[in-house]
This record gives C-alpha cells, structure tokens and sequence, in this order.
C-alpha cells in the first residue's frame, strides 16, 4: 500500500509544478483520506490495498453524484470541476470490468452457488460483491446479477 501512497505524493509534486489545480485537489484529497484511514482508531497504522481501492471508489462515486446535483441545479462549471476529479481519481484505480466479463464472471457464480432463479439474489450477491471488489462498481453487480438470474 505504501507504494500507491508513495505515487500519489509525487504525483501531488508533478501536479503542483505544472500547476495542475484540478489534479492537485483530487490527489491531496486522495492523500488525506488513506492518511486519516491509516491513523483510525483501531488501526494499525497500514492500509491494505482493498481498503484504499473502497476508500478510491467512494471519493469517485462522491464526485459523480455531486457532478449530478450540479448539473441538475444548473451549475455546470462545478459539475465539470467534480468530474474532472473524478477522472484523476480513477486513473489510480484498477482496471475495471467490461461488461461482457462482468456477465461471465457473475455467470459463473450463479452455477457455483448454484442459484435457480431471482431469490437467490442475495447468496449470489454475497460471493459476486466478494469476488468481484474493486474491480467494477456494486450497483453495476446488482444489475447484472438481476438480470442473468431473471433469466433463469
């Protein structure tokens, strides 16, 4: 993990020399985040990759919906300005699903858990959410899953 900590410092230092203000706010705001998840109570001072990826895709999600409200209150300067953060943000993020792997990674939990149609939602949720962590959204998961099992 330290080594993600380590990208995002420099890359606060390449962004304040290029003068890169959207940049620089989406990557100080990434750094206090893991810094304030690092020092939590309770915490043991580390933070597993798992936990920063939850913590990414939060503060991405965060600047979606914000972005929405913008648009919606017809302030589009700030609504560009959230998803223009939003994009920084993703940049350190894993590479996400496409939709084709999505359905065949879902596809194949339904048959190892063995699910025979849309009740069982929640058991195939609860080992497609595990699984798949990281590597899409969880809304797009529940759709998905949803969707193949309405199939059955």
């Amino acid at each position: 993990m330290n080594e993600l900590f380590d990208t995002i410092s420099a890359d606060i230092k390449k962004a304040m020399l290029a003068r890169d203000k959207v940049a620089l706010e989406a990557l100080r705001g990434i750094k206090k985040e893991f810094i304030e998840a690092k020092t939590a109570k309770g915490g043991d001072g580390n933070l597993a990759d798992d936990a920063a990826v939850k913590i990414l895709q939060k503060m991405v999600k965060q600047r979606k919906e914000s972005a929405q409200i913008y648009t919606e209150q017809n302030r589009p300067e700030l609504a560009e300005n959230e998803l223009a953060e939003a994009v920084v943000i993703e940049k350190y993020l894993p590479t996400q699903m496409t939709d084709v792997e999505l359905s065949s990674a879902i596809a194949a939990i339904i048959i190892q858990v063995g699910a025979v149609g849309p009740q069982d939602m929640g058991k195939v949720m609860g080992f497609a959410s595990k699984q798949l962590a990281g590597k899409t959204e969880g809304r797009l998961i529940s759709e998905k899953v949803k969707l193949l099992l309405s199939e059955l």
